[in-house]
């Protein structure tokens, strides 16, 4: 994984991240232009399988100021690119099982392409999410109290 330019950080508390995919994403020129300059917002984002390609909805990127007439709409439908026999699988667990298609991550790779980090997920009810929540805070407090303890000594 290269630089991240911006995460979900509410997938990994509303769902149970099974599996992960490197996704390349379909920009413009000027769109790329504006994640690079960091105008790009990840709200309620999410994929979908359609017809053997995989789309992602609602990613919202601002319109580049220096483009003019090549702007695009900001909340175009985008393809993500992966393989042929990846999407086959996905589309398989995602109707079998039910599961959701989530972007986790935009970042740049190492070659400096703009890449999505696509995550399948099952959706965790509200008492869920909170017992999650405790557990987090409850290591939290453990680290916090083994850290002090060492000082101490």
């Amino acid at each position: 994984m290269g630089q991240a330019i911006i995460s979900n950080k509410k997938a990994f508390r509303d769902f149970e991240i099974l599996d992960k995919w490197e996704c390349g994403i379909e920009l413009k020129g000027s769109e790329v232009k504006s994640i690079r300059a960091g105008h790009v917002n990840f709200k309620d984002t999410f994929a979908r399988v359609e017809k053997g390609e995989i789309l992602l909805y609602s990613l919202h990127i601002d319109p580049y100021k220096q483009a003019s007439y090549e702007n695009v709409d900001p909340d175009r439908v985008r393809r993500l690119l992966l393989h042929k026999r990846e999407v086959r699988k996905i589309d398989n667990e995602v109707t079998l099982k039910n599961y959701a298609l989530i972007p986790t991550k935009l970042y740049y790779n190492k070659r400096g392409f703009v890449k999505v980090e696509l995550a399948m997920g099952k959706g965790r009810k509200f008492y869920d999410k909170r017992e999650v929540i405790k557990k987090r805070q409850i290591a939290r407090d453990l680290n916090r109290a083994i850290r002090t303890g060492s000082r101490r000594r």
